[in-house]
């Protein structure tokens, strides 16, 4: 949908806007495949993951497969710049799960950090659609330029909203409510927690992180203390703020028939529930 809407914003959809959005599903079924294995999760959006149904090696060379097919499909059609594109998303999602995973390991986590992480994980896939659909359309570089900074700050928005429904009371995602704290992901919500709590409690919280983040209650307790200290509403305003930069990048392009819905998708993710 993202390269299609980029796409038709930047000028009209093509035959390369078709090998763009195969390849970006492609890539992102590969790395929701490789993602739930790293994560040892057993479900992805209620239903069981692959990993789950069969095993992580046989997941990991699905994902593999996947992948492959996607950038055969962009070689054979002889899409140089988009297959560029996506190929440069994938080098970033792999090294934002690498460094999540050394900052789970050290709990060393900043603000700074977190972005960085999210922008690679996350918000590159994203931008490579919303990249890949200016450039299917034959758009100028400063169109491609506006379309791909539309996706990452999107990319980061959904992020946050994502990493803000791992602190509700319930998980409407298919996934455990807590999960991001029992596998020790220091997100948005509890990075300002931390820093906005008294010295004592803090302290206390990373103990509890550190020793016991794989019992159940630990979750409930970090939920408590993220709402407690405004974890929430500071991540919300966030979230609003770089769905308010993706607008801005939007808007200094003319409008036409696909920008009303790429403003909603902004709207949209602000307001689901899943």
């Amino acid at each position: 949908m993202l390269v299609f809407l980029s796409a038709l914003q930047s000028g009209g959809v093509t035959k390369s806007s078709n090998v763009g959005a195969a390849l970006i599903e492609m890539l992102h079924t590969a790395t929701l495949v490789h993602d739930d294995v790293v994560d040892e999760s057993m479900e992805r959006r209620g239903q069981k993951s692959v990993n789950a149904l069969w095993n992580s090696k046989i997941a990991v060379l699905v994902g593999d497969f996947f992948l492959a097919r996607g950038l055969q499909m962009a070689t054979e059609n002889n899409e140089m710049s988009i297959l560029k594109a996506v190929s440069d998303a994938v080098q970033e999602i792999s090294e934002g799960e690498i460094e999540q995973m050394e900052h789970a390991r050290k709990l060393d986590i900043t603000d700074e950090t977190y972005y960085e992480v999210i922008r690679k994980k996350t918000a590159t896939l994203i931008a490579a659609c919303t990249k890949c659909g200016a450039i299917s359309a034959g758009a100028s570089e400063e169109t491609v330029q506006a379309m791909y900074e539309y996706g990452m700050n999107l990319g980061i928005a959904f992020q946050i909203k994502d990493d803000i429904f791992d602190y509700e009371k319930s998980s409407f995602l298919g996934k455990p409510t807590g999960n991001d704290i029992k596998e020790r992901k220091m997100t948005l919500p509890l990075i300002y927690a931390l820093r906005n709590a008294p010295n004592a409690e803090q302290k206390s919280m990373m103990k509890l992180i550190r020793k016991k983040y794989k019992e159940a209650s630990t979750a409930k307790i970090a939920t408590e203390f993220v709402h407690q200290y405004g974890g929430i509403e500071y991540s919300i305003k966030m979230m609003q703020e770089y769905g308010q930069k993706a607008l801005e990048a939007l808007h200094r392009l003319p409008s036409n028939e696909a920008t009303p819905c790429l403003e909603k998708l902004v709207l949209f993710n602000e307001q689901r529930n899943k």
